[in-house]
């Protein structure tokens, strides 16, 4: 350690070095790392960093979103097209679910809807994502009563049957139904539990839908300062959700 450090510096050095041993310890990392953060400070704590712990954040969750991001928006098809790779080579329930799903992202409901009903067989009839994921197939085929009959039966087999998706899945059959009281709090749950925009959109739209307009504008008027702190990665999905509240408000 050099002696021409300021104390601040000498200190934030020393700080930074021993959390840089408590992540040595804690990741069970080679113990020769100790000796080279605290030997060759700062150096050595930088070398670690970089070397260890920078390819470790890289592939954390936020920079595989990005990556995702980026993936969806310049090859839209691409995980279709390996999702029916898989199904093609093996037709199990898990590729077939992922199929699915990678259909229903570039809106193919209906072919959707097939493969959620061709793995809803046998042991999986009764399997509560199967269900909620069809749920969402038959309401964007127009087909609500069928798809609150699967979030009805969904509720009683496992935490997948009553998670925030299918809360709001339950709301827009409920809404589509005309069950206004119902879908409210439907609507309200699902606004409590899921992150991002397209339940306060949804929620904004079914106000306005019910004749209470004022309170639609409010609901729209929090969601323009929910975006407004959207990192930039995720604003485009979050400004489509407000965008569409906006529309149908008008």
């Amino acid at each position: 350690m050099p002696f021409s450090l300021s104390p601040t510096l000498f200190l934030a050095s020393i700080v930074f070095s021993l959390l840089l041993c408590v992540h040595v310890v804690r990741s069970k990392r080679e113990l020769y790392w100790l000796f080279i953060i605290l030997i060759f400070q700062p150096l050595g704590g930088l070398v670690y960093f970089v070397a260890i712990m920078l390819p470790e954040i890289l592939r954390g969750p936020t920079a595989r979103r990005l990556g995702e991001t980026a993936r969806e928006t310049l090859d839209p098809g691409r995980d279709y097209r390996t999702a029916k790779a898989a199904y093609e080579d093996t037709p199990s329930v898990q590729n077939t679910m992922k199929l699915a799903e990678a259909a229903m992202a570039l809106e193919k409901w209906d072919e959707a809807d097939g493969l959620y009903a061709v793995a809803m067989q046998g042991l999986y009839a009764e399997d509560p994502a199967l269900m909620v994921g069809r749920a969402h197939a038959l309401l964007e085929l127009q087909r609500p009563a069928e798809a609150l009959g699967l979030l009805d039966q969904a509720r009683g087999f496992g935490d997948a049957g009553v998670s925030p998706q299918a809360a709001l899945a339950r709301a827009r059959a409920l809404h589509a139904l005309d069950r206004r009281m119902e879908a409210e709090g439907a609507y309200l749950d699902a606004v409590a539990r899921l992150p991002g925009l397209e339940a306060p959109a949804r929620y904004a739209v079914f106000l306005a839908e019910t004749e209470r307009k004022d309170q639609a504008r409010d609901t729209l008027a929090e969601i323009d300062k929910r975006m407004a702190k959207t990192p930039g990665p995720f604003r485009k999905e979050a400004k489509t959700w407000r965008d569409h509240a906006a529309e149908r408000i008008g």
